[in-house]
């Protein structure tokens, strides 16, 4: 799906897999010393690992251990790397897919917060439905093979990122976005559900993250401003991930979307 999501914007696309015994320098590059043939100087060359490509497949990320994730976390934020003292750009637009594993099965390390916290959105994909695993059947165990054809550039993704920014947003929904953030954080909300099943809630960046996907939300259903359905639709998404329930929740087999529910039923 991601490949496929890279040819379609005709970007270069690089797949990680994440083992148990990767290094940060397998993701990032590493320097190599090197000879110039002409003047026999040695010198060091930074050979750029495969976080150097727009579009980043982490697959299996929480197969490697927190030191070998953490060297996600400046190119995520930072959109560069840095490495013996120098900085590295990498080149936008940039976004990074991951999967993972269920954190119960064996050989897997649970995400820290920090990370978690700088993706945008936490989408759980089920088992397909009857129909469509029949058309994956049909699709994928013969001969026929599908040409995806680029149906936008680099430059025409940024500029509608730039645009993105620019759908207003009514101050009653900016304090619907804060309030359902604020709501999540069993230090001051004053639900009873997240006193009860929530050890530590959402950021800052949460906020953001739902004002902004609501702007893209409304402009992809052709509307330029945010309407309340945008931001009870992409909250979800953006909390899941973000809200740490406590032992007593796992216990009982509470999950974040149940939480989320119940702020977005009192946050009105």
């Amino acid at each position: 799906m991601i490949s496929t999501l890279a040819k379609a914007v005709h970007f270069p696309f690089k797949r990680i897999q994440f083992t148990p015994d990767l290094m940060p320098a397998d993701i990032t590059g590493t320097e190599v010393l090197e000879e110039d043939v002409n003047t026999g100087k040695r010198i060091f060359k930074f050979n750029k690992g495969p976080l150097f490509a727009n579009i980043i497949l982490a697959d299996e990320i929480n197969r490697t251990p927190p030191k070998t994730q953490a060297a996600l976390l400046e190119a995520m934020q930072e959109y560069a790397v840095t490495y013996g003292g120098k900085n590295y750009p990498l080149e936008k637009p940039f976004f990074i897919l991951a999967t993972q594993n269920p954190v119960e099965q064996s050989g897997t390390f649970p995400l820290p917060e920090a990370q978690l916290d700088r993706f945008l959105f936490y989408i759980q994909l089920g088992y397909p439905s009857e129909q469509e695993e029949y058309h994956i059947l049909e699709s994928t165990t013969g001969n026929r093979k599908v040409v995806v054809n680029p149906v936008i550039s680099g430059e025409e993704i940024l500029t509608i990122q730039k645009l993105v920014r620019d759908v207003p947003v009514a101050e009653s929904l900016i304090e619907k976005a804060n309030k359902i953030v604020r709501a999540s954080r069993p230090q001051t909300s004053s639900i009873e559900g997240v006193k009860e099943w929530v050890q530590w809630g959402a950021g800052p960046r949460a906020g953001q993250a739902i004002l902004l996907t609501a702007k893209a939300a409304a402009l992809l259903n052709g509307r330029f401003s945010v309407t309340p359905k945008d931001i009870e639709k992409v909250a979800y998404p953006v909390m899941r991930h973000r809200m740490l329930l406590n032992f007593k929740a796992e216990a009982s087999g509470k999950h974040t979307d149940e939480i989320t529910k119940e702020i977005m039923q009192v946050i009105v």
